[in-house]
């Protein structure tokens, strides 16, 4: 079947097809969203990891007391953060995927809407539900690396804690 021309206009101009394309817009916004707030979560953690530097080599250089414990501590959340990391970077890539398919999706429902038949109909709907099972995936790798920090931020305070019950050491002559 060739389309006319005026066809094609038509079609182009159907007011349907920026209605159809909302829902995804909506969710490609919801996207756009968590992927900036996860980017400030991986920011955060490469400063953390800065600090956790300059800690160790203030422990090589001498600076610090209680060496044994800070070292011990600096390795475990070391390894805390680079779990952190990987779960983060697989949030980003599923957000970024997740937009993909729904832009895809929106794109699709334009063709179908422009082009298509009740018989194409359900190809913007199955492209749409795979990008809303990556959005639901980075959503739960998200949740999961919040609950992960809580182990951080608890360690710290065991820590910290733990500095506090050693004795005092004063300088002397004060």
């Amino acid at each position: 079947m060739t389309l006319s021309e005026k066809d094609i206009l038509e079609a182009l101009s159907s007011t349907k097809i920026l209605a159809s394309m909302i829902t995804p817009a909506v969710l490609i916004s919801a996207c756009g969203t968590l992927i900036f707030s996860t980017s400030g979560r991986l920011g955060r953690l490469f400063d953390r990891i800065n600090t956790l530097k300059s800690e160790a080599e203030a422990i090589v250089a001498g600076k610090l007391e209680f060496t044994d414990e800070r070292h011990d501590y600096i390795r475990l959340q070391l390894s805390r953060q680079r779990t952190r990391a990987h779960l983060i970077q697989r949030s980003l890539a599923a957000l970024y995927t997740a937009t993909a398919l729904f832009i895809a999706s929106s794109l699709a429902i334009a063709l179908n809407v422009a082009y298509g038949s009740s018989e194409t109909s359900w190809i913007p709907t199955i492209i749409a539900l795979m990008g809303g099972l990556f959005l639901f995936a980075a959503s739960a790798l998200l949740l999961y690396e919040s609950r992960y920090n809580l182990k951080f931020i608890n360690s710290y305070l065991d820590f910290v804690e733990s500095l506090l019950e050693k004795p005092v050491h004063h300088p002397p002559g004060s």
